[in-house]
């Protein structure tokens, strides 16, 4: 049975390494996978990006409103045709043509709760699996939209994990603006805020409350 997989950690913890490796492993075995992720993640426009340097083009970006599991559609009805004229005839039968055997979304956490809901439609209703990679919290350690709806959902949810400054498991991801920390602001800041790169740290409780003078917004 398919299911609808969160993969979720703090920022750095592999979330887009681990989701091309998943891609890179589908593939290795002849299946078809599809890219995609929310477009308000402007860093790297239309690619996925690891900090090992791996990088892939998305097959669709996921506008604020689109309907999902329509676009979700769009695509797989492409990959289905062209998987098919790349049969050669006698290898064509009467049986259903290749299909998407997975859909991999980076960044999830930005997707509505009504796109979160189409993840599992398309799980349930359509029988395709859906690995969804994203962070849970925000830099003011809130849950983000997407991520509070995925974890009501997901059929299987498994943390990636990585290390704070001290060496203890990061929780949060701390807001530097300039390379100063900040704690108030807008819940998105990808590219720049008042003029000066935002950047962001993965942080233990002990160190991120240090760090906000002990504030949890």
């Amino acid at each position: 049975m398919a299911k609808l997989y969160f993969r979720y950690g703090a920022m750095n913890s592999g979330k887009s390494t681990s989701l091309l490796q998943a891609a890179y492993n589908y593939e290795e075995r002849g299946q078809h996978v599809l890219l995609a992720k929310p477009e308000i993640d402007t860093k790297g426009a239309d690619q996925i990006s690891s900090r090992l340097g791996m990088q892939r083009e998305v097959d669709f970006l996921i506008a604020p409103g689109a309907d999902l599991r329509a676009l979700f559609a769009e695509h797989r009805e492409r990959v289905r045709v062209h998987a098919e004229e790349a049969l050669i005839p006698e290898a064509r039968t009467g049986d259903a043509p290749p299909d998407v055997a997975c859909l991999l979304v980076d960044e999830a956490q930005f997707l509505t709760p009504e796109q979160v809901d189409d993840l599992l439609r398309i799980v349930v209703l359509d029988g395709v699996p859906v690995l969804a990679y994203g962070i849970r919290t925000d830099f003011q350690t809130h849950a983000f939209p997407g991520s509070r709806r995925l974890l009501e959902l997901a059929h299987s949810l498994e943390e990636l994990k990585t290390i704070c400054r001290c060496g203890r498991k990061a929780l949060f991801n701390a807001r530097l603006v300039g390379g100063r920390f900040v704690f108030d602001g807008d819940q998105v800041a990808i590219d720049e805020l008042s003029a000066d790169r935002v950047t962001y740290e993965s942080m233990c409780a002990e160190c991120y409350l240090r760090e906000s003078g002990g504030r949890l917004q």
